[in-house]
């Protein structure tokens, strides 16, 4: 390979990899002086190579003294004043005197130096750069095609990574073809391994969060705002929201039409069911609106300071308050931040619940 041929080998490599012609041609440098070193055990070289034609020059140095130091290692690297100026008559204590030498006879124990150091190097700038354009998606909703497989963990190619996409993390049921295109949120950016670590999840409550952000254009100019979501993956969410302004119907610009917008998101999430209620600062009113379908409930606040709320139904809508093995109260509190216990007024009575301090 002659020299433009390598110039050219490295550029390509810097276009591939996403990497700064800088840092590869600074890591050759580093590369071939290391390995001159290894191969004379001289430490004062200076590698110096041209980026546009590939030539590459080395220079023995030596720092100008007045005399040695006590360490030996600093004598290889030092020259009296009276014998540089025998070189340069006119140089200066401090100042560093240079002489070409050759690069022809590199031995193979130190062309394997140079070629492991660049290796490195390249690695490192290439991790460097995956993780600055990775760095700041954690939260976030990214699309990438199903490549692989194993017992536990689905691999999404994301571009210049994969991404690790635990089957524990799938939504409930669902059949991911390999080779398709998917949807992911991102929970976890990990940089400490070996490698950049990107882990994904469809189950994580942050998935509806992004899925209905990318839908609604409210919500993502603020004229709709988002307070909460809870979620049991796979079977139904609820989502909390709201407008400060008050011509703005907060639910119904996320249900859309007909219900065509929450529909498209439910498609997406497999026929998962999603609730949109009204957010209040009210917490009474919230926890009735969280506790939907239901209706006709008492919301009594037990305890402000620890969050803990009573809600009294009768007939179906306690069923609905209740919900499917627990569901809707449990879904209802993970939104308001609430502890719910759902009774009737019989069982208040039996347990000898006391309400009188409680606000309603």
């Amino acid at each position: 390979m002659n020299s433009k041929e390598f110039v050219k080998a490295l550029k390509d490599i810097c276009k591939e990899k996403q990497i700064s012609e800088d840092v590869i041609f600074d890591g050759m440098t580093t590369a071939l002086e290391k390995a001159y070193a290894k191969d004379t055990g001289l430490p004062n070289i200076r590698i110096e190579i041209n980026k546009d034609t590939g030539e590459i020059k080395g220079y023995s140095y030596q720092k100008v003294v007045d005399e040695y130091t006590d360490d030996e290692d600093d004598d290889a690297v030092e020259i009296l004043l009276e014998d540089a100026k025998k070189i340069v008559p006119d140089i200066k204590v401090g100042e560093t005197i240079e002489e070409e030498v050759s690069l022809k006879d590199f031995g193979r124990v130190a062309t394997m130096t140079a070629k492991q150091i660049l290796v490195q190097k390249v690695r490192e700038a290439e991790r460097q750069s995956i993780m600055k354009e990775f760095e700041d998606k954690e939260g976030e909703l990214l699309v990438g095609t199903l490549s692989r497989e194993d017992a536990k963990n689905y691999y999404v190619d994301l571009g210049r990574m994969h991404g690790v996409l635990p089957k524990s993390e799938l939504i409930k049921g669902e059949n991911l073809k390999m080779g398709s295109q998917v949807k992911v949120y991102v929970t976890k950016i990990d940089d400490t391994g070996k490698s950049p670590l990107i882990l994904l999840s469809r189950s994580h409550y942050g998935f509806v969060k992004r899925l209905l952000e990318n839908e609604i254009p409210e919500l993502n100019d603020g004229t709709v705002i988002l307070y909460s979501v809870a979620r049991d993956a796979g079977s139904r969410s609820k989502i909390a929201v709201y407008s400060e302004d008050e011509n703005v119907d907060a639910v119904g610009a996320c249900i859309g039409e007909k219900g065509s917008r929450i529909n498209r998101i439910t498609e997406e999430l497999g026929g998962e069911k999603i609730d949109v209620v009204k957010y209040d600062k009210d917490p009474i009113t919230f926890i009735k609106n969280a506790l939907s379908p239901a209706r006709e409930v008492d919301v009594y606040i037990l305890d402000e300071k620890k969050k803990e709320a009573l809600a009294i139904a009768e007939g179906d809508n306690l069923s609905l308050a209740i919900g499917k093995k627990g569901q809707n109260v449990r879904l209802a509190a993970r939104l308001t931040h609430y502890k719910i216990d759902v009774k009737t007024h019989e069982q208040v009575n039996e347990e000898g619940i006391d309400l009188s301090n409680a606000l309603h």
